[in-house]
């Protein structure tokens, strides 16, 4: 399950996907025998519509299941606790990197498999993801059960006042235009002009908690074509109509040293760092988002220089950001 942050590749896809459901729906509607079911649909979603933008509907059973505990123990992941977070205020954590499935933020912030609850009592996670997979019948609860909400700015503004304090609004800011980044030995993340998550914070007065999953782009391998190729000139022609970098990525098959689509089972250890102090500014400037925001990175580096020899990455290895 892919969890991402907003930006333009994403509400495409959320009208790609919404086209999508709308026809399908229509089809049920008036060529097959199944138009009740599809109208009871609709009904459902235009009754439910808002429920993703307005904390969702999660459940502690969904979250707790034992099967998310296997997916942990596959790889392993790990959570690592650097700062305790007060339940009396609210917090966004921006998780790096995305790489190609988002594994990590998946398991820590929308299962109980790594123990979020105990290692941080009193703070109640919030993953936020597209859009789109709200439309969708029957996915759509599935995804609210995780505790995961719309990555809107509706849905951010009611997580950070309307639901009183000890909320954590988890963004993972690169979203899809890092998947390319995604690949063994890799440190780059597409954060220079990312800047929404630290208006929000600005505008709510909350602490961003700058987070780094160390292992993250280990666990797929991508195959990089030539610089100028055909196939190069055709992944980049569809960034440019879709804002998507189609990756040609693979992992492990279901046995050992096989081919396949799995990702390797490869460790993989998140890092959450201290909460930055935030005021709230009801309309910052641009200036004082661009201060901000400069802050985090250099706080997002340091914590990345910190523990980055003690996850198998070289001293000279630097964090970058593009």
């Amino acid at each position: 399950m892919c969890m991402i942050c907003t930006g333009a590749s994403e509400t495409l896809d959320e009208y790609c996907l919404g086209f999508f459901v709308v026809f399908s729906h229509l089809y049920l509607v008036v060529f097959t025998p199944y138009w009740p079911l599809a109208g009871l649909t609709i009904i459902w979603l235009i009754f439910d519509w808002k429920t993703p933008q307005q904390g969702g509907r999660r459940s502690d059973w969904v979250r707790g299941w034992c099967l998310w505990k296997q997916y942990r123990d596959y790889f392993p992941l790990k959570m690592v606790k650097t700062h305790d977070l007060s339940p009396r205020h609210n917090y966004i954590i921006a998780t790096h990197p995305h790489g190609l499935m988002s594994h990590s933020a998946f398991c820590h912030f929308a299962t109980e498999a790594s123990g979020f609850s105990r290692i941080f009592p009193g703070i109640t996670p919030h993953l936020l993801t597209l859009g789109a997979f709200f439309w969708v019948p029957v996915l759509r609860e599935y995804v609210m059960s995780s505790g995961a909400c719309s990555v809107s700015r509706a849905s951010m503004d009611y997580l950070l006042s309307s639901k009183g304090s000890g909320n954590a609004v988890v963004v993972v800011v690169g979203g899809l235009a890092e998947c390319r980044y995604g690949r063994p030995g890799i440190s780059t993340l597409v954060l220079k002009k990312r800047q929404g998550f630290v208006r929000r914070a600005l505008q709510h007065g909350v602490a961003l908690v700058p987070s780094y999953s160390f292992g993250e782009n280990e666990i797929y391998d991508q195959h990089v074509f030539t610089p100028g190729g055909w196939v190069n000139h055709l992944q980049q022609w569809f960034q440019r109509l879709v804002h998507i970098y189609p990756c040609a990525f693979y992992g492990r098959g279901f046995t050992e040293n096989s081919w396949g689509l799995l990702p390797y089972n490869r460790p993989i250890t998140t890092i959450i760092g201290k909460p930055l102090p935030i005021p709230k500014i009801e309309n910052p400037s641009q200036e004082t988002v661009d201060k901000y925001h400069a802050l985090y990175l250099t706080a997002l580096r340091k914590l990345f220089d910190e523990h980055k020899v003690q996850y198998g990455i070289s001293e000279s290895q630097e964090l970058e950001f593009v």
